[in-house]
């Protein structure tokens, strides 16, 4: 596909349009937002992992790229309406092929990189699945994956499969008219691995989402520039910082996902050099970051720009946050810019954004009065034991929350129950899976979204996945909790090193810790379970059952989020080694 040649590159995109301002999403479909766009001089600009600026495309050029190419992809068989199935490369040869779908009337499904899936044969089948449930008549990705995307579409009849070298040559069809009912893409949820539900999202839903995303909830101008590294293939990435800004005519700069796992700090450089003001990321992206500022030099970052830090796509760390602000201040950055956030593929992307100067702050409240009655008290001098948890902000306009009980009644604030919401950038529903759907969705608009929480002045609180919350004699205990203690305890662990997660054995419940082990030596492995079996019995009143795995086996999502439910089904299957060396009482 069409790129630029690197040594003809000059500047990134600038960040306004002299003498114009913004329109927040005001259009009937992404394709109308991009010819819009296009009147302007901002953009996308694509970074190497050493920084170096790779490709600039301007609104202008991604616009006449993706019509000519939305005419090839018709003139070559496919149809409106159409799904197609597209491996989400941060690069400009995905944005022009999703915004390619959107002229030709086809449904573009953006799919993972190989990186989350342990190697090719794990990841193809992964593609496959996808491919299958959404319905897909073509798979295209990027050339270095072209006999994994074959192998991927053999005995499928797709009408094409492969890179996209192959439409170069097809000959051009007409576009047909845009539709804003229509689908515009789907988005596979992150953590669906072995039947994968793809989330249906219409125009007017991804629309609307933007326009309260953008006006009320992150409060952008023409001031505005993003910064992102999170992947296409997630919702944050795609919505947050491909589709939105898109919406809004914002230039983005774009580090590719794998790049800023190698090199985080290239994230704050970018942000500094170009004088970014908006970048998300889940707590781990900070984390990560902090971390190789321990052996790196800041030196000559300015992070002052950066007005709206977001958090989202997991459970905040209230602890990564506030080391990260301390170990930045000299640099810049002010912990009243963090703006934790509720949202989720199933809402297109947001529902609740915390007010600009609140930063990410904490309702700590009693944690024996949380397990045992379910009720988010104010902790005092008495309480034994405190639990944290980050204010979500308010809901955006045009859309509620309700926290409900186990008989479905509204709980008052600071009851803790299961969270529903309802509003106009809802999904359709999960393509093609009406009984999924009809289980989250009910006929009057609201969606179980799985999600435990509370209110308290009117701010929405998250307390965890109701899946993976832990009954354990009368006591609801949330695993990130004891996930994140052990953690931040225990010297010889690191974060994301422990998974926590109850099992059925014949006789009751029994809580089993999974523990990342990097040592061979019996007498410290023996050590490390002895330690990890008296913390949990100690500090939590838990007796546990405590599996030493492989380094880096606990399995992740596709956006980089512990998956306990895997971590669970892989040890219930036995495809951990067996590492037991001494277990619960």
């Amino acid at each position: 596909m069409p790129s630029q040649d690197i040594s003809t590159l000059a500047e990134p995109t600038p960040t306004r349009t002299p003498g114009r301002a913004i329109s927040y999403a005001a259009f009937g479909t992404i394709a109308e937002a991009l010819d819009y766009a296009a009147q302007g001089v901002t953009g996308f600009n694509i970074y190497s992992g050493k920084g170096r600026l790779v490709e600039v495309l301007p609104y202008s050029l991604l616009r006449e790229q993706a019509v000519a190419l939305a005419r090839r992809m018709l003139g070559a068989g496919l149809q409106p309406g159409e799904r197609v199935g597209l491996v989400a490369e941060s690069d400009g040869d995905f944005l022009r092929a999703f915004c390619a779908c959107q002229y030709a009337g086809l449904v573009p499904a953006p799919l993972p990189l190989p990186a989350a899936f342990g190697g090719r044969e794990g990841y193809i089948a992964h593609l496959r699945r996808m491919v299958e449930t959404a319905q897909a008549h073509a798979l295209f990705g990027p050339d270095m994956l072209e006999s994994w995307i074959a192998e991927a579409a053999e005995g499928l009849n797709l009408r094409l499969s492969g890179s996209y070298k192959q439409l170069e040559a097809a000959p051009e069809a007409a576009l047909p008219p845009q539709n804003p009912d229509a689908l515009a893409y789907l988005q596979f949820s992150s953590g669906s691995t072995r039947f994968p539900l793809g989330v249906a999202v219409t125009q007017r839903a991804f629309l609307t989402n933007a326009h309260y995303m953008a006006r009320d909830g992150l409060g952008v101008t023409e001031a505005d520039r993003c910064t992102s590294w999170l992947p296409f293939y997630h919702d944050m990435g795609l919505v947050g910082f491909f589709l939105m800004p898109l919406a809004c005519q914002l230039s983005v700069d774009i580090l590719p996902t794998r790049e800023f796992a190698r090199r985080p700090l290239l994230w704050l450089e970018l942000i500094s050099r170009n004088r970014g003001t908006v970048s998300f990321s889940p707590s781990f992206g900070y984390e990560l970051s902090l971390r190789r500022a321990e052996t790196a030099s800041t030196e000559g970052l300015d992070l002052s720009s950066w007005r709206r830090a977001g958090i989202g796509g997991d459970m905040v760390r209230p602890a990564v946050l506030t080391r990260f602000a301390a170990r930045f201040a000299e640099r810049g950055f002010g912990e009243e810019v963090f703006v934790p956030c509720y949202g989720m593929a199933e809402a297109t992307l947001a529902l609740s954004f915390t007010p600009p100067g609140q930063g990410a702050k904490q309702d700590v409240i009693d944690g024996v009065i949380l397990e045992r009655e379910h009720r988010a008290v104010p902790a005092n001098k008495s309480s034994t034991r405190t639990r944290g948890f980050v204010l979500c902000g308010r809901m955006l306009p045009q859309h509620e929350a309700e926290v409900r009980g186990e008989g479905g009644e509204i709980l008052p604030e600071r009851l803790v129950g299961r969270i529903f919401v309802r509003g106009p950038s809802l999904m359709l529903g999960y393509f093609g899976a009406p009984e999924e759907t009809a289980q989250v969705l009910s006929a009057d608009g609201w969606l179980d979204t799985g999600d435990l929480g509370y209110f308290t002045d009117g701010q929405l609180v998250i307390t965890g996945r109701a899946k993976d919350l832990i009954l354990v004699n009368g006591r609801n205990v949330w695993p990130q909790d004891l996930e994140w203690a052990a953690e931040a305890d225990m010297a010889s662990l690191r974060s994301g090193d422990v998974a926590v997660f109850s099992v059925d054995n014949g006789v009751a419940e029994e809580v089993v810790v999974l523990v990342q082990c990097r040592t061979t030596d019996a007498l410290a492995r023996e050590k490390l379970i002895h330690d990890s079996t008296k913390f949990f019995r100690g500090r939590h009143g838990l007796e546990t059952r405590v599996v030493l795995v492989p380094p880096r086996s606990l399995p992740q999502t596709s956006s980089g989020k512990l998956s306990r439910s895997r971590a669970r089904a892989m040890y219930l299957a036995n495809e951990y080694p067996t590492q037991v060396i001494a277990g619960a009482a």
